[in-house]
């Protein structure tokens, strides 16, 4: 090896492959597999006219309720204008709305619309039997526990409680 020789290491290579060894394989396989459970959720939600990131915005206002923007910003990875630009949508749509917060004139907080509730529902309903459609291929009992592992790799801090 020459000194103009950059140094070349034997360690593998990262990639998606199944069996790789690398300390980078687990985060690629979970990049692919994300890209592959997105895909076909972004398929149950085009015939209802939204995108997986309209879809995560609804899914904070179910479960938390009126929620400000700057919250469903952080709660779905999203940049000011972005999040901005996916409420714009949902409003547009009437299936959001942005309403006054009590004490604070500047800020508002975006609330799901009743229009907005029954696409949640139809959602679930499209996305059943592509959801299984994913996962088919994990046998008897394989769904369960992969959501487990997930879940425990997603939220570590709730193991300890």
């Amino acid at each position: 090896m020459t000194a103009d020789t950059p140094h070349r290491t034997t360690a593998s290579r990262a990639t998606d492959r199944p069996g790789d060894a690398s300390p980078f394989a687990l985060g690629l396989l979970l990049r692919r597999a994300h890209w592959r459970a997105a895909a076909v959720m972004g398929e149950a939600l085009r015939p209802l006219g939204v995108e997986l990131r309209h879809f995560a915005v609804l899914i904070e206002l179910v479960n938390h309720g009126p929620t400000v923007q700057r919250d469903l910003a952080a709660a779905t990875g999203s940049d000011k204008a972005g999040i901005m630009r996916v409420v714009d949508d949902l409003e547009r749509k009437g299936l959001a709305v942005r309403k006054a917060v009590p004490g604070d004139r500047r800020v508002r907080a975006v609330e799901i619309t009743p229009q907005g509730l029954e696409l949640f529902d139809a959602a679930h309903a499209a996305a059943g039997p592509l959801a299984e459609r994913l996962v088919a291929e994990l046998g008897s009992g394989g769904s369960e526990q992969l959501a487990a592992l997930l879940t425990r790799l997603a939220h570590p801090a709730d193991d300890e409680a």
